[in-house]
């Protein structure tokens, strides 16, 4: 679950350059053993690289630790490894320590994405075998592949954080964000179906647009859309982008018997499959992302 860390709390900050697709991203080091990866999102900080956990669970069950041999590496099969399996330029002799030492502290000082292309890695050189420690098993080897999704960015939606909001809509916020570092997205239908129903109706209620408690949030949208002064002006091509808002509108219509029939809102025999679980979840979310810019841009 991704830990929400307000910038005041760290003492001991070191901003580090690192590229990742727009996000600014910073390393740091708490008063305590404390290290990770965090990105900004506007007041607060949000941890998303490897936890200590993971990496501890990376190096001494599924790696395996001897000695302070990690692996079968030697000193110069360590330096190998990052080019020739991650496509990595990174030098181990820069670090103290033995190499079980020198691959977390590299771990924890690169960034999400590099994080996940290291992991990458480790699967490659050290696959699951008869020959493979007994805690080396196909189901952690899974379990590492869902933590590279989540560094990767699996969810490129990012969770929004809406000007106009409300207690539930907040709280449905992060559930959803829960569920999914959790890897239970299809468990998440529900709670963005929330997230967008109150939405809008905190949206109705900030622009004194009427509606009924029973409305469903495609009625809900199309009063928006017909009666928010924010939405009237669509710049140009507002042809194309009113069919967009369309298709949303569509996506909307599919919420519906989605979370009804094929979520854990019911006790449902078939559900979603976790990546079409995402795909839901994405364009709830790119919806918000749009609507909250817009209305945000009219109250200035």
């Amino acid at each position: 679950m991704l830990r929400q860390i307000n910038w005041p709390r760290w003492s001991k900050l070191q901003p580090k350059s690192a590229a990742c697709d727009n996000i600014s991203w910073l390393s740091f080091r708490g008063s305590g053993q404390e290290h990770g990866w965090l990105c900004r999102h506007g007041g607060r900080m949000k941890e998303v690289g490897l936890t200590n956990a993971e990496i501890l669970k990376v190096v001494n069950r599924y790696i395996g630790v001897s000695g302070g041999y990690l692996g079968d590496f030697s000193y110069r099969t360590h330096e190998e490894f990052y080019p020739e399996f991650c496509g990595l330029d990174i030098d181990p002799y820069r670090y103290e320590g033995t190499t079980r030492e020198r691959f977390i502290a590299i771990l924890k000082g690169s960034s999400p994405k590099i994080q996940a292309r290291i992991l990458r890695g480790v699967i490659e050189r050290f696959p699951v075998s008869a020959a493979a420690p007994s805690v080396r098993t196909q189901s952690l080897q899974q379990e590492i592949c869902e933590i590279i999704r989540r560094l990767e960015g699996a969810m490129p939606i990012a969770s929004p954080a809406p000007k106009i909001t409300s207690a539930v809509v907040a709280q449905a916020i992060s559930d959803t964000e829960a569920l999914l570092q959790a890897g239970t997205a299809v468990s998440g239908i529900d709670r963005i179906h929330t997230t967008l129903h109150g939405y809008l109706r905190a949206v109705c209620d900030e622009a004194g647009i009427q509606y009924s408690k029973d409305d469903s949030i495609t009625k809900l949208f199309r009063l928006t859309k017909q009666q928010h002064p924010a939405l009237q002006n669509l710049g140009p091509r507002s042809q194309d982008i009113e069919k967009v808002l369309q298709a949303f509108s569509s996506v909307m219509d599919a919420l519906n018997p989605i979370r009804n029939n094929a979520s854990v809102a019911h006790p449902n025999e078939t559900l979603l499959a976790k990546e079409e679980a995402e795909l839901v979840i994405n364009a709830a979310r790119t919806l918000m992302h749009y609507l909250d810019a817009k209305f945000s841009k009219a109250s200035r």
